[in-house]
């Protein structure tokens, strides 16, 4: 039996300033804070995570916020270059009104295999993509507290576009051994789907000219995560990865997932996130997002921690939950 990949776990980029990132996720574009912890590797940098109401896999974008001076990255291969996120059918010209009201620069609306695309960027210029979804969205798990009316919430991811300078081994890699088929392609754009996922499933590997590295720093994204369903299943493809001579490393706790990491041939980070424990494991539904979150291996050093990290809040609208 071949295992495969259920699509996109999480997305993880880099921004500069914690509360612009929080005003403009959680606030603009109205995705729930589920998780405001710290980067585990460097924990005098906070990590937040943003997603659906309760952190579904296929919906969690993550920004490691670097501060007001961290410096500049700049997208190109060996990178995720787009994030693209589904919202309803009907949901587009409520969103092209919503921040175009809020000054942001929007492209008119373009097509790209048969679904309505919306362009922008963020505060510190990773692009981003709304998507007139052609699958079902769950209205159950959307974010119905923020912001946004539910009807025009964000579901979650409707792909990521990978760049690379070859396709053939990136391809590769994706039909083999993470189970995704080529579904369509136009010019320098191949769509892959993933044979098991609707939400996170597709993906667009995009081909640039040489010279066109990505170079990281804020304003790019640091990896893309995919999701295997257990531990059992990341272990076995960890041991398909090494056989195939990829170099991947051990099993890492990120106390809502375990993860491991390798270099695919683009030289894209990427990392396999199991779909449990999940972010319920030490805040309830209604909590989550609402404290800072430590490690038990961190919870020592809360005093030193919390006196580094600069203060934040929630957006007015959204911190009233928490008020009630």
């Amino acid at each position: 039996m071949v295992l495969h990949i259920n699509g996109i776990h999480h997305i993880t980029a880099i921004a500069s300033d914690p509360q612009n990132n929080i005003d403009f996720y959680a606030g603009v574009l109205g995705l729930r804070l589920i998780k405001k912890t710290v980067n585990f590797d460097a924990p005098d940098t906070y990590h937040f995570y943003y997603a659906d109401k309760i952190g579904s896999p296929g919906t969690v974008l993550t920004f490691f916020p670097w501060g007001k001076g961290a410096w500049r990255g700049r997208p190109g291969t060996g990178q995720v270059t787009a994030i693209s996120f589904a919202i309803p059918a009907g949901s587009m010209p409520y969103w092209i009104n919503r921040l175009q009201e809020i000054d942001i620069d929007v492209q008119e609306p373009t097509i790209r295999f048969g679904e309505e695309v919306l362009t922008f960027r963020d505060p510190d210029g990773i692009q981003l993509e709304l998507i007139a979804s052609r699958e079902a969205i769950d209205e159950n798990l959307l974010w119905d507290e923020g912001p946004v009316p539910v009807d025009h919430a964000i579901a979650g991811f409707h792909h990521a576009t990978l760049a690379v300078e070859n396709p053939d081994p990136s391809l590769h890699l994706m039909m083999k051994n993470f189970g995704y088929e080529i579904s369509e392609q136009t010019g320098n754009r191949f769509r892959l789907k993933s044979r098991n996922a609707r939400l996170g499933g597709l993906v667009d590997v995009v081909v640039l000219p040489a010279g066109n590295r990505g170079k990281m720093g804020a304003g790019t994204v640091h990896h893309i995560a995919w999701r295997a369903a257990n531990d059992d299943i990341q272990l076995k493809k960890r041991d398909e990865l090494i056989t195939d001579g990829f170099q991947v490393t051990p099993v890492v706790d990120r106390n809502y997932f375990h993860s491991i990491y390798f270099r695919e041939p683009g030289n894209i980070l990427y990392e396999i996130a199991t779909d449990g424990p999940g972010f319920l494991v030490d805040e309830s539904i209604e909590e989550l997002g609402s404290q800072l979150r430590l490690p038990a291996w961190y919870e020592s050093r809360r005093p030193e921690i919390e006196s580094i990290l600069p203060s934040v809040k929630l957006p007015e609208i959204t911190r009233k939950i928490f008020q009630e």
